[in-house]
């Protein structure tokens, strides 16, 4: 049942089985799971939201009974530093407060909810030292240094005295893996700490703990739904699904011979970076198990649609007694780019470069300083805002987060209607017909249409969201990250039911993301964007197959790629700090200068530092 010699593990978990008590009476969140995670050891837990990855990592620290749940049945065996073997699921609180950050750290998924907001970065990594490790201020405040550089934050000293808001999402998880790592405790659980992060700080995050594991001799058990993280990090993969291990084996088994079906999907859902070399026109992704779907190609037309010009959006940051205006954040700083009929053009870069803003400055849902933006013959710019509510009848938007962009007190058939109702395009039963309709398209059951968002999975939210785009027959969807927080099998089906109306419907996509992999498979055109402006522009083939930018090729590199043959070793990860977008009043920024390389493919021209 167990692989290996089980008196050598850390921690060993045997046949757990853990309920969560709900109105309706009791609901298993693990129903039988047993493996091992051995020292020196990285083990990753896969499986899509709900498949119990979480619980079992929640059950190893005795902290799923804080969120209702109930360890049910099975054992826990943790192997301590004085005191040999312990059933974890028998031990009570107090000496699981001993254990717990001491001797099993836990690197949470969001940082931002990880840290206390109310104490600096310095007490808050001082806090664990001196509660467990009974240490003076002086020398707990000199290994919380030491801690902050060993994952390499910039300038430590002065991070001890900042708080958790001052810094951003990158430099947070770094703190929580700095608190985890303070005990030098002798497993550590991350569970899914890089799903929020940019492509190169992900990459610096996973190199930074496989370098921890090794110095340290750390077991991890890393929970992730990211095949390509688990081809960087794994040493063994354990694969999950509604509560059951399906699957164990050596990463190179798991990848090249999988035996379960759903770790065949997973593996076929997973978009690999370089699937697409050598084709100029994107299609959909054949996923395992539908023999029956059509791939084809989406050639879309050389006609333009959208035309942008020298777009600039800045925010003013006020200070002082009288609230002025002390500096402007240059979020988008003269962008240009052009959007065919029936294509999509992606925006890539980290956080904090401009995409999402330069996305809602096209619908004018933040207003830009100057430019140009032609939509369809008109001139978006000059509309007034009786003409601005008529033209985004042809411009919608798709939002990263589909909870927060439904209303929870709208049934769903309301929330699709409800373009159609403020437009007056269609009304009574005809309106009905087409939400029926809508629902099909998204493949949702109509069953759907009167439950309420909460009633639903982040991957159904999203093609609601979706389907309320559609309502209107746009000509122009601006999609901003919008399925970055889907697993991997939910993501694939969005993006083919993208790719499939833009086939059918001939809708035009600006397509703002981080993930270079999902970019490759969908875009016909790609701009990728650093410090507000595109540094490279082109043809997606071009852009991919020969990047020609210094901050292009980095990225490129930091992508993990789903085969464990091809990881990435720290030294090739070489990331410049970005500077600050932030400038004072009345600073000139240059114009966007460019030189074209080949046919539609330009690199900016820059001492931006990159």
């Amino acid at each position: 049942m167990l692989d290996g010699d089980a008196r050598g593990a850390i921690a060993s978990i045997e046949n757990l089985r853990v309920e969560f008590q709900t109105k309706d009476g009791p609901v298993v969140g693990v129903e039988d799971v047993s493996f091992q995670v051995n020292p020196g050891e990285t083990v990753c837990i896969v499986g899509e939201s709900g498949s119990g990855k979480s619980v079992s990592s929640l059950s190893l620290m005795r902290l799923v009974e804080f969120g209702g749940g109930k360890i049910a049945g099975g054992r826990l065996l943790f192997d301590r530093r004085e005191g040999g073997e312990t059933d974890i699921a028998k031990t009570e609180q107090g000496l699981m407060r001993t254990i717990r950050g001491n001797e099993i750290g836990m690197i949470f998924q969001e940082p931002m909810t990880a840290l206390n907001p109310v104490f600096t970065v310095g007490r808050q990594l001082t806090e664990g030292l001196r509660l467990h490790k009974k240490m003076s201020k002086d020398a707990a405040e000199a290994r919380a240094l030491e801690l902050l550089r060993q994952v390499r934050i910039p300038e430590p000293e002065r991070r001890l005295k900042q708080y958790p808001h001052e810094l951003s999402g990158g430099m947070r998880q770094r703190v929580v893996i700095a608190m985890a790592m303070a005990c030098e405790p002798r497993l550590l659980i991350a569970d899914e700490p890089t799903t929020a992060l940019d492509v190169t700080i992900q990459a610096e995050i996973l190199a930074l703990m496989d370098r921890l594991k090794r110095e340290t001799g750390t077991a991890v058990m890393f929970i992730t739904h990211d095949m390509a993280v688990v081809a960087q990090m794994a040493d063994r993969v354990v694969v999950m699904f509604r509560g059951n291990k399906v699957e164990e084996g050596t990463v190179k088994e798991i990848f090249e011979n999988p035996t379960h079906d759903y770790t065949k999907a997973l593996l076929a859902a997973v978009p690999k970076l370089g699937d697409m070399t050598g084709t100029d026109i994107p299609s959909p992704m054949k996923l395992f198990g539908q023999d029956d779907q059509k791939i084809e190609p989406i050639p879309g037309t050389d006609e333009p649609i959208l035309e942008v010009k020298n777009l600039i959006t800045r925010f003013p940051v006020q200070g002082g007694l009288l609230r002025r205006t002390v500096a402007n954040v240059h979020a988008v700083e003269d962008l240009s780019f052009t959007v065919n009929k029936g294509q999509t053009l992606s925006l890539v870069g980290e956080s904090g470069c401009g995409k999402s803003t330069a996305g809602r400055s096209l619908l004018r849902l933040v207003e830009p300083q100057s430019g140009h933006v032609m939509f369809d013959g008109k001139d978006v710019m000059a509309l007034n805002a009786r003409e601005m509510h008529a033209a985004r009848q042809d411009m919608q938007m798709i939002f990263q987060d589909p909870f927060a962009s439904l209303n929870p007190q709208m049934k769903l058939m309301d929330q699709v209607a409800e373009p159609m109702r403020n437009y007056g395009t269609h009304t009574g039963d005809e309106m009905r017909a087409r939400v029926e309709m809508l629902f099909d398209r998204v493949e949702l059951p109509r069953a759907f249409m009167n439950r309420y968002p909460h009633e639903l999975s982040g991957g159904q939210r999203q093609r609601i969201a979706i389907a309320r785009a559609l309502a209107l027959n746009p000509k122009l969807i601006v999609s901003d990250e919008a399925v970055s927080a889907l697993d991997v099998s939910v993501q694939a089906q969005v993006l083919n039911l993208m790719m499939e109306l833009q086939a059918e419907l001939g809708i035009s996509f600006v397509f703002i993301s981080h993930d270079m992999a999902v970019v490759e498979r969908v875009s016909h055109h790609v701009g990728v964007m650093y410090l507000g402006r595109i540094v490279e522009l082109g043809p997606r083939r071009a852009v991919f197959e020969d990047p020609q930018h210094p901050y292009t090729q980095a990225l490129m590199k930091a992508v993990p790629i789903a085969d464990p043959n091809q990881r990435k070793s720290e030294k090739d990860l070489n990331f410049k700090p970005i500077p600050s977008p932030i400038h004072p009043v009345g600073y000139e920024a240059g114009p966007s200068e460019y030189k074209e390389v080949s046919p539609g493919h330009k690199v900016l021209i820059s001492d931006s530092g990159y």
